[in-house]
């Protein structure tokens, strides 16, 4: 019996990022070299809809005919047994690591570095991403040899696709029986992209071949506070400068910019209003806490309704990152569809509040538009009809004063904004606590209503209790209640503060 064992490569990648290319590419890299070869792929919904394992096996044409016959190639890796894996995106990466298919002893593994958030990550009620220095790590105590960088940027900067750069990174490491000849013939018999795939060939060959080094992190000063040519945005930039300390001044700016364009300068005005009114109970000596309320305080006030949603789908800005993204040709028409489903809540909040609140009131209104919010619409908006129903909705934000969540926005961050002040003097450490607790109200529908619910749990202790809930134990109830969606973990921890 030979000795000689086949070579094992697991690709993992997601749709559109050309992995069943690369596999074809192996493939093809082998048979026109002499070896016998296998595809096949598993494919699978588990992150973002769309991710695939491809798995190849390669061995030599003489060996098997030398031993009288073809070799059985496996349909799929097992752990432990994989001597190549290529990962696409770093969750990725780290699923193969979980999967065990990347071994200290035997695998070369050759990963993106880049993020592509799964939907957990995205809908967690707090910050879900995973820690990426944490895979990257692992991964490396994982891996025999462990080749990583920025590969979506790199084939960004090549005009082409991943698949290319991770094709290159592969011909780069030699763990393949074949010269770097042969692996651009191969991308050259393929007729499609060849230039633009050769060129993000390159970059990655050269990349492994002689790895750059990242310089050390330096100490960078503050921006210089812009200098707007219009008056009016002068003046709050003037207002910024002579109200608050350097160190709240950046944060203070990217507040006044952020509602400027959720509103108008008007709106900005009012923040600067509500941040110097909790600056004169502050203390000198602790701007933290200012810091983060003009933080969050910002990122309330720019809460999402359907207004801001229609809005940012609407923007000139947003077609063209799509284009950029899919890489439409010139002579290529682009189409985008938009899967909205507003409730009837989400609708009742856009209108003036006493109509919204009618149409929320049980009632024969209640039940006809209710009775259209059932299921959701496709809006295409690269259609004049999409577009125009967007747009109208869009420019309601003239009358976003009026509506009924505009009075439910303003009437929770004045509660917020209140006891933040309250106990900004004696106890800065609560107020920095119950600032940081806006974390728990973002995003728009069920997520929104989610974090609301929590959030009124929280000041409603805090209400309760204000000379007895500590510090530490606010903070660990926030922190329970961004664990997860289904508030288990919050219910817990209320369980352990509840009175005896």
């Amino acid at each position: 019996m030979s000795s000689v064992k086949p070579i094992k490569i697991a690709i993992l990648a997601m749709g559109g990022e050309g992995g069943g290319v690369l596999a074809d590419w192996i493939v093809d890299l082998a048979e026109s070299n002499g070896y016998l070869a296998q595809t096949t792929s598993v494919p699978g919904v588990a992150q973002r809809t769309g991710a695939t394992i491809y798995y190849v096996e390669i061995y030599p044409r003489e060996r098997a005919q030398a031993d009288g016959g073809e070799p059985v190639f496996a349909l799929m890796p097992m752990p432990g047994d994989v001597d190549i894996v290529l990962a696409s995106e770093l969750m990725e990466a780290g699923r193969a690591v979980q999967r065990g298919l990347v071994t200290p002893s035997r695998t070369t593994f050759i990963a993106s570095t880049h993020r592509v958030y799964s939907i957990a990550e995205k809908s967690a009620m707090g910050d879900g991403r995973v820690d990426s220095p944490a895979l990257l790590a692992h991964a490396s105590r994982a891996a025999k040899r462990f080749v990583h960088f920025d590969m979506a940027q790199a084939a960004e900067q090549a005009g082409s696709v991943i698949s290319a750069i991770l094709f290159g990174a592969l011909a780069a490491t030699g763990t393949l029986p074949f010269g770097r000849a042969a692996f651009e013939a191969t991308i050259e018999r393929g007729g499609v992209g060849v230039k633009a795939s050769l060129r993000a060939f390159d970059a990655a060959y050269a990349r492994v071949d002689a790895p750059g080094v990242v310089p050390p992190a330096s100490n960078v000063d503050p921006a210089p506070l812009p200098r707007p040519a219009q008056p009016q945005l002068a003046a709050l930039v003037v207002r910024v400068r002579d109200l608050f300390a350097a160190d709240v001044q950046a944060v203070a700016i990217e507040g006044v910019r952020r509602l400027i364009d959720y509103q108008d300068p008007a709106y900005a005005d009012q923040y600067l209003d509500r941040l110097e009114a909790v600056q004169r109970q502050c203390r000198a000596d602790d701007p933290r806490l200012l810091r983060e309320t003009a933080r969050h305080l910002a990122l309330w006030m720019s809460y999402e309704d359907t207004i801001r949603v229609a809005d940012l789908k609407t923007r000139a800005t947003r077609f063209d990152r799509v284009r950029r993204e899919v890489k439409v040709a010139d002579d290529q028409l682009l189409t985008i569809n938009e899967y909205m489903h507003p409730r009837l809540e989400e609708i009742a909040e856009t209108l003036p509040a006493a109509l919204g609140r009618r149409l929320l009131a049980p009632g024969l209104l209640n039940r006809v538009v209710g009775a259209f919010t059932r299921s959701g619409r496709v809006i295409r908006t690269s259609s004049l009809r999409g577009y125009l129903m967007l747009s109208m909705v869009s420019g309601m934000r003239r009358w976003r004063r009026s509506t009924l969540r505009h009075h439910a926005e303003t009437q929770r961050i004045e509660g917020w904004l209140g006891r933040i002040a309250h106990h900004a003097a004696a106890h800065p450490a609560l107020a920095l606590e119950i600032a940081l607790c806006q974390r728990l109200v973002k995003g728009y529908s069920d997520t929104h209503a989610r974090g609301v619910k929590n959030y009124e749990l929280l000041m409603g202790m805090v209400d309760r209790a204000p000379g007895t809930l500590s510090p530490a134990a606010l903070r660990e109830l926030r922190d329970a209640a961004l664990a997860d969606e289904h508030g288990t973990a919050l219910a817990r921890v209320m369980a352990q503060y509840a009175p005896a």
